[in-house]
């Protein structure tokens, strides 16, 4: 039988060149072709991660024979800084740390002080969040509120611990995730948001016990539909529970719900709260109620390729311009031409034309390479 490779890091022929004139259009915020804003930064810092979710980072895929990104490909936080300055110029006003796991990263709480120094071009400051494991919260939390982080997104998949350690399948127990969200609650780095993939047949049992744990918190449990990115994790669409499901076996098991408005044009989650005011949920659709329309992500992968989708498979490459010997204004004036160039003929759409044709294992990234 031959190897499965499966390509994370691009080669050059799955780069798109970049256009660094002059944009006709200069209006802040930026807008695409289907006059989405640009309103939310997304960047991977790191893409390894101590999980092997089965989901996201399969264990048959990245052994421990895997080539993760050496060192010095990785962006500096100089660097992230520096990318991140001009997108908040042209319209953004929320940044996502991810990874990998991105409490990996050495020192990631100094990227988190030097992002919490921006400002949007009115002279608000910037919302600086993170998704997390929730592993390293209990060492990380205190550090990472005090740097500028505001608060973070927790990924669990199960609070029975047998199912927990066959979804990351490296042993992790349910009570340290659970230890790392009470640190970070203690630290003030909420609304906490607790994010569980469902994936059927292996974790769906657990939607009404998770429902049970965090009612009556103040955390925000969402449930997301499993997903067909990247290439590696064998998705199959009879696998993705619908939202719709989920929101009516709660109602009629847990207790009753009632739809909640969004707090922003773009907002992902369908918002949902107890009737009896003990909490609210989410759920995440993108497989079976498509929100592309309402779109203002960009990514920044952790070697400084931007991606317009999370289902893209090919980058747009930042690195040899930031690392150029040209004068720093030059590069400033070139990456704000780029930015705007690339967002207005972003055409993104992918989970609104999926069909069984699209989802078929492509050169799709991985999303442990360019985060959720």
């Amino acid at each position: 039988m031959t190897d499965r490779v499966i390509q994370l890091v691009q080669d050059n022929s799955r780069v798109i060149p970049l256009n660094f004139s002059a944009p006709q259009n200069s209006e802040v915020p930026a807008k695409d072709h289907f006059n989405r804003r640009l309103h939310d930064l997304r960047i991977s810092v790191t893409d390894r991660c101590n999980f092997r979710c089965v989901y996201c980072m399969p264990k048959s895929i990245f052994d421990k024979n895997y080539q993760f990104l050496p060192h010095k490909d990785l962006l500096s936080f100089e660097e992230i800084e520096q990318v991140a300055r001009e997108f908040v110029a042209l319209g953004v006003e929320k940044i996502r740390l991810t990874g990998g796991e991105p409490l990996l990263r050495k020192n990631i709480e100094i990227l988190i002080e030097q992002l919490a120094r921006l400002r949007t071009p009115g002279g608000k400051p910037v919302e600086i969040t993170l998704t997390t494991n929730g592993t390293l919260l209990r060492k990380k939390s205190k550090i990472l509120k005090e740097a500028g982080l505001n608060r973070v997104t927790v990924s669990l998949d199960a609070i029975d611990d047998a199912v927990f350690k066959a979804m990351n399948d490296v042993d992790f127990s349910v009570n340290e995730v659970l230890d790392g969200i009470e640190a970070a609650h203690e630290a003030g780095l909420g609304p906490i948001k607790v994010n569980m993939v469902v994936k059927g047949g292996m974790n769906d049992g657990q939607v009404l016990p998770m429902a049970r744990h965090f009612k009556g918190t103040p955390h925000i449990l969402r449930f997301i539909e499993y997903m067909d990115v990247g290439s590696s994790n064998g998705w199959k669409m009879d696998e993705v529970v619908p939202s719709a499901r989920i929101i009516n076996m709660i109602s009629q098991q847990v207790s009753q719900l009632q739809m909640l408005d969004a707090n922003y044009t773009g907002e992902v989650a369908e918002r949902w709260k107890y009737s009896d005011g003990t909490g609210e949920i989410g759920v995440i659709s993108s497989v079976t109620q498509a929100f592309c329309k309402d779109c203002t992500r960009i990514r920044l992968s952790t070697e400084g390729k931007l991606y317009t989708c999370l289902f893209a498979s090919k980058g747009h490459d930042l690195k040899p311009l930031i690392r150029s010997n040209a004068q720093p204004e030059s590069i400033k004036q070139q990456l704000s031409h780029a930015i705007r160039n690339l967002w207005s003929v972003r055409a993104d759409r992918y989970s609104e034309i999926r069909t069984e044709n699209t989802t078929q294992p492509k050169d799709r990234i991985e999303m442990s390479y360019i985060g959720g």
